[in-house]
């Protein structure tokens, strides 16, 4: 019985309770601020923050101007005095300027070649004082005061060198492109060899070389390259020379046969392009 008043005293308050709340009028609820949700609230702080945040933020980003770069004028070319095949050349350059450049572009001779302009495939070798060099990594300026050679030095009095003669008997080019090169490379190996100079293949670097062997020849020829693989014949023609298989030196007569400008002479064909450098079908 007192379990029954119970359940009946909570049953009439929460019917009092709602009859409250239906009472309440409408402007009652109206007047009442209408509280946020907490999204949105929580979108409005991150919104606020984020505005506050970013003149900072660009502030810090912002990198500062770099200082004008300074002009780096080039040198102005001045005068440089080079004695190229017994002849002087006062030639105006820029410090800058190499010598395979100045040889092409300023002395006019072309039969210097540039091949990779990076001192690999040996087109540009010259000699300098009987030392063959890559003329495209060194500075004209460097080399005042020294004999330059170029192929269009060896020959002496309109006649090819032995070399020369020795590349045209043994066929030892091609295309001919590499062929300024290897005729300077080949004419300096011979006089390092009559001086004793050894190399990586040299059974005792300390001693002057026995005999210049087929592969003294290749090692000391390895700093120039032939794309048209004519390694066998440029071998062999460098032998020619060292066992005096050519005809020595230019001693070559002018009408007689054989020599430049005689009638058979090799010297109307092919010779010409190994005397000049230059070659059938590229000349550049």
């Amino acid at each position: 019985m007192h379990r029954l008043s119970a359940l009946t005293f909570h049953r009439s308050q929460q019917i009092v309770m709602s009859t409250q709340n239906e009472c309440q009028h409408p402007e009652d609820e109206a007047a009442l601020p209408q509280q946020p949700s907490r999204r949105r609230f929580l979108q409005s702080a991150a919104a606020a923050a984020t505005v506050g945040a970013a003149p900072h933020l660009r502030a810090q980003t912002q990198t500062p101007a770099a200082p004008p770069a300074p002009s780096n004028q080039a040198a102005p070319p001045r005068p440089v005095t080079l004695t190229i095949n017994g002849r002087a050349y006062t030639l105006q350059l820029e410090p800058r300027v190499t010598l395979l450049d100045a040889l092409r572009e300023y002395a006019g001779l072309m039969g210097t070649k540039k091949g990779c302009d990076r001192g690999q495939c040996g087109a540009c070798t010259v000699l300098a004082d009987g030392r063959r060099i890559n003329s495209c990594l060194t500075l004209a300026v460097m080399h005042e005061g020294e004999n330059i050679t170029t192929v269009e030095g060896l020959a002496t009095n309109d006649a090819l060198s032995p070399m020369q003669r020795a590349f045209i008997e043994h066929d030892a080019f091609q295309c001919g492109y590499c062929t300024p090169g290897q005729l300077c490379s080949a004419t300096a190996l011979l006089n390092e060899f009559r001086n004793g100079a050894a190399s990586t293949v040299t059974a005792d670097v300390r001693a002057r070389p026995a005999q210049l062997s087929d592969d003294e020849i290749r090692e000391r020829m390895s700093g120039n390259l032939c794309r048209c693989g004519a390694y066998a014949n440029i071998v062999a023609a460098v032998r020619a020379v060292h066992d005096g298989g050519s005809q020595s030196g230019s001693a070559a007569v002018e009408g007689a046969p054989g020599a430049i400008g005689a009638p058979g002479a090799i010297g109307n064909g092919r010779g010409d392009e190994l005397r000049n450098g230059h070659t059938n079908h590229r000349t550049a």
